[in-house]
């Protein structure tokens, strides 16, 4: 007799709707890995890196601590699917202009909490930006490049619209 409960749960994930059969006690990480989107990255597994995040129902989470039987009902956006149709979204376009990374290791996490940002706050200040990023940990590049990626992002979303 098995220890572990599973659960069918089902959620949108990059705009497709799942059903996943899930222990309970599965992380979201683990899960959505398991399906092939590698983007994601496990590192500190307690909520500290952000190189893990991706959005929830349009806000950023660290799926590392994130069980995966909250996406019932819900919607998962990975850094997988900012580009599905081809094109880069506008904070990826900004991290490239920018030069703002290097490993890349932290940067689909960045992406994730900034692209959150910017569809909340479509003209945040540079302070704002800091602190949506504070959840994310870069040992390569510093941080100025990538704040100035996600103002930049800002202001061609802004253009956009």
């Amino acid at each position: 007799m098995s220890d572990t409960t599973t659960t069918a749960v089902t959620g949108r994930i990059n705009g497709r709707e799942q059903t996943l059969q899930i222990d309970n006690a599965d992380l979201l990480l683990d899960v959505l890995r398991d399906l092939g989107l590698r983007g994601a990255k496990p590192s500190c597994e307690m909520e500290v890196c952000g190189a893990c995040t991706v959005q929830l129902d349009g806000l950023p989470v660290s799926a590392c601590t994130t069980l995966a039987a909250e996406i019932d009902g819900r919607d998962v956006e990975t850094i997988e699917h900012l580009d599905a149709d081809g094109t880069l979204h506008p904070v990826q376009e900004a991290f490239l202009r920018h030069s703002a990374l290097q490993c890349g290791f932290c940067t689909p996490g960045m992406v994730m909490t900034a692209k959150a940002l910017l569809e909340q706050d479509p003209d945040p200040s540079r302070e704002d930006v800091v602190h949506w990023l504070e959840g994310s940990i870069c040992r390569c590049t510093g941080y100025a490049t990538i704040i100035d990626a996600v103002l930049d992002a800002a202001e061609v979303m802004r253009r956009a619209r």
